[in-house]
């Protein structure tokens, strides 16, 4: 049987941790940065569940598939900024080696996800 709840999907449930870990590490950014970097990167990674939340709530394939790509985008959105929060030393390398790390791993399993949404799409008539 499939999976009843989005949150149910452990790609849903890695996200929300990285989401949970974005905010918490992000509130320590200088205040100069509310509107900016701290903002953008509290949104982007809030993106990621929420788009695997939506498109799994979808009626289709085509549209869960869409929705993993836009939570792609994101992640790859999130990644770029923290990046740039380390070497604006915002961050310490060990806690964004920590992060990147998980996100590497989110994004395969987005991937894989897509993977076999795809092929499920392929095979039927």
């Amino acid at each position: 049987m499939g999976v009843s709840s989005y949150r149910e999907l452990r790609v849903w449930q890695v996200g929300m941790s990285i989401a949970e870990q974005i905010y918490r590490m992000s509130a320590a950014f200088p205040k100069q940065e509310l509107y900016g970097l701290t903002s953008q990167m509290q949104r982007a990674a809030v993106s990621i569940p929420s788009n695997v939340a939506e498109g799994h709530a979808r009626a289709s394939t085509k549209e869960y598939l869409h929705h993993l790509s836009i939570a792609l985008g994101s992640l790859a959105e999130l990644e770029t900024q923290l990046i740039l929060a380390e070497r604006l030393r915002y961050t310490g390398e060990t806690s964004t080696e920590s992060l990147l790390s998980q996100m590497d791993e989110l994004g395969k399993m987005l991937r894989s996800l897509q993977k076999s949404l795809k092929s499920k799409l392929a095979s039927t008539p």
